[in-house]
């Protein structure tokens, strides 16, 4: 482990437990619910772990809580600031509306306005900037500076990714039987928390991260060892950064299993399939795990896995071009 990654805390299980006495009052357990003709699809035994069916959407808002408990006498009184393509700035916005903390969100000119929205209703100020999540991030980080917010950084954050492992650790109590967890990977916090908590509870199961050929920089990374940035040009834009975060990378070299590549074609397909088979609302990112499993289907044939279904914040837009309309 680098010295730089020492200077954070390593996320642990302990840490992730208490994550979760923070956020229960807060945060439902999401269900976990199996799909006949899923499973057909896949040939497997599917589960899908419906992150998609939090109050914001998405799974990310269980470290943006846990952390804004765990630090709540600092942040009322510097405010917080995050960068985001959406679901990261939902999750800080979200938690700092619940405590009455003042958040700003820098997002990338374009960004998806069904998040976009859903901060602004939150009461967070949207800021945008630059053409990309990358150029976003590096405006907050200024900012922050300037004026003395509490930059929540979307991968370095300990508390964040143990507040994401809660929805492991609710998977591995319900059920007894897991092969393997495929999780999707834009920055990495949420394969992290899921390294973390289902390596500590059982380390037999395998995680694997899926990430889109389009925006490769984690994959790269945990690939060669070295922090990579790489090109960004996914049309998913909860995996689009073309910058690899050094924690969620140190955890998952010490802990992922695999890491799958799929491309923005074999994610609209999964995205359809989601939504048919689970009559629910998927983006493009909670689709990804499926890609993945669809991509390898002949080595988990017959096995228990588990998909987490990341989020649900899809455009109008965007459904629609997904699905050819």
């Amino acid at each position: 482990m680098s010295e730089s990654v020492r200077e954070h805390t390593y996320p642990t299980i302990e840490g992730a437990h208490r994550a979760r006495e923070r956020i229960s009052a807060y945060l439902a357990p999401t269900p976990l619910r199996s799909y006949p003709s899923l499973s057909g699809l896949v040939g497997a035994r599917v589960w899908v772990k419906h992150e998609n069916l939090l109050s914001t959407g998405a799974f990310k808002v269980r470290g943006g809580v846990n952390l804004t408990i765990a630090e709540r006498e600092t942040v009322a009184r510097t405010g917080v600031i995050a960068a985001s393509t959406g679901n990261h700035g939902q999750s800080v916005a979200y938690a700092a509306h619940l405590f009455g903390i003042e958040a700003r969100i820098c997002v990338p000119r374009g960004a998806n306005a069904v998040k976009v929205r859903a901060m602004q209703d939150l009461g967070a100020e949207v800021i945008f900037h630059g053409a990309d999540f990358d150029e976003a991030r590096e405006h907050a980080a200024a900012l922050a500076t300037e004026h003395g917010y509490r930059y929540v950084h979307s991968g370095d954050e300990p508390l964040l990714i143990e507040g994401v492992g809660t929805h492991t650790l609710e998977i591995l109590e319900e059920l007894d039987d897991v092969d393997a967890i495929f999780v999707p990977i834009g920055g990495g916090s949420g394969a992290a928390g899921t390294c973390v908590v289902a390596k500590s509870m059982r380390p037999s199961v395998r995680v694997v991260g899926v990430q889109s050929s389009a925006a490769r920089a984690a994959y790269d990374s945990w690939k060669t060892g070295e922090l990579v940035t790489g090109t960004m040009g996914t049309r998913a834009e909860g995996l689009a950064t073309r910058t690899a975060f050094e924690l969620p990378q140190a955890v998952m070299r010490d802990l992922l299993d695999d890491f799958l590549l799929v491309s923005d074609d074999e994610i609209d397909r999964a995205t359809i399939a989601m939504i048919e088979h689970t009559r629910t609302l998927v983006e493009a990112a909670g689709a990804a795990a499926l890609a993945g499993a669809l991509s390898i289907k002949e080595q988990i044939a017959g096995k228990t896995v588990v998909l987490i279904c990341s989020g649900a914040n899809i455009t109008p837009d965007q459904l629609r071009v997904v699905l050819g309309a």
